[in-house]
């Protein structure tokens, strides 16, 4: 028997064969027709959910490589700013927490770079970064020292020191009206891309391990990429992103 080949070109499928796949074959304008039972399970790969990684009772503690560190991850609110209990699927996935311990550095050209986060600091890091691990049935996370967006020490977003090459934006209101005039909708208002620079990280580092200064400064008003960076709000509701400041289009003025 034949394998039934699948290509990655553009699949079209009509209203009226989505209503009739139980019954009929699907029409597929790329490859011909489908018959019910043609494809087997084996052609397509399991969804996998990964949770986090238990370590066992019998280890005492984590000593991350590299520029690795080890944060262990803030609990997740349970209530909104105005007092209202979350439900737990209502609550939003932290990107903060506590470094528990921390790497040796990492080595850039003949230079020994040493992690600048120090144990005990809290942190904001990237949505999706590091990996999970539930030790001591605690949520600890393990990411790369870059994946920190800056340090947090108060509980309200605006405060946000970032670092390396992350620079800090407070987000300009939606536009009210288009420009004829007519009112818009909340869900109309197209997300802005545009803010102010309230605070810049150091730098980068160079082939050498040394930190260059960010061409940006704060106060300056600036286009960014739309689909960039870390989205906060604050405790005052004003809307925040951090993002590199390769991210950073242009300046406005």
């Amino acid at each position: 028997m034949a394998a039934t080949q699948l290509t990655a070109s553009p699949v079209t499928v009509s209203a009226r064969s989505l209503a009739s796949l139980r019954a009929s074959s699907a029409k597929f304008s790329s490859f011909g027709t489908l018959k019910p039972g043609t494809l087997s399970q084996s052609h397509f790969r399991p969804l996998v959910v990964r949770a986090a990684s238990v370590v066992a009772p019998k280890y005492t503690s984590i000593k991350p490589l590299g520029d690795r560190v080890l944060v262990k991850i803030k609990e997740a609110e349970e209530k909104t700013m105005g007092g209202i209990l979350l439900p737990s699927t209502a609550q939003s996935k932290p990107q903060g927490g506590e470094v528990v311990a921390v790497g040796e550095g990492r080595t850039i050209g003949k230079n020994k770079i040493d992690i600048t986060v120090p144990t005990g600091a809290q942190i904001i890091y990237s949505k999706y970064a590091g990996t999970e691990v539930e030790f001591n049935d605690v949520k600890h996370l393990i990411l790369k020292e870059d994946d920190i967006v800056g340090l947090l020490e108060t509980d309200d977003i605006k405060d946000l020191k970032p670092l390396n090459d992350r620079v800090f934006i407070k987000v300009a209101e939606a536009e009210e009206k288009t420009a004829g005039g007519l009112l818009l909708t909340e869900t109309t208002k197209e997300k802005p891309s545009i803010g102010t620079v309230i605070a810049v990280g150091p730098g980068s580092l160079d082939e050498e391990g040394k930190v260059q200064p960010l061409p940006i400064s704060t106060g300056s008003t600036v286009l960014y990429s739309k689909y960039a960076g870390n989205d906060f709000k604050g405790k005052d509701g004003s809307n925040y992103i951090a993002l590199r400041a390769s991210d950073v289009m242009a300046i406005l003025s």
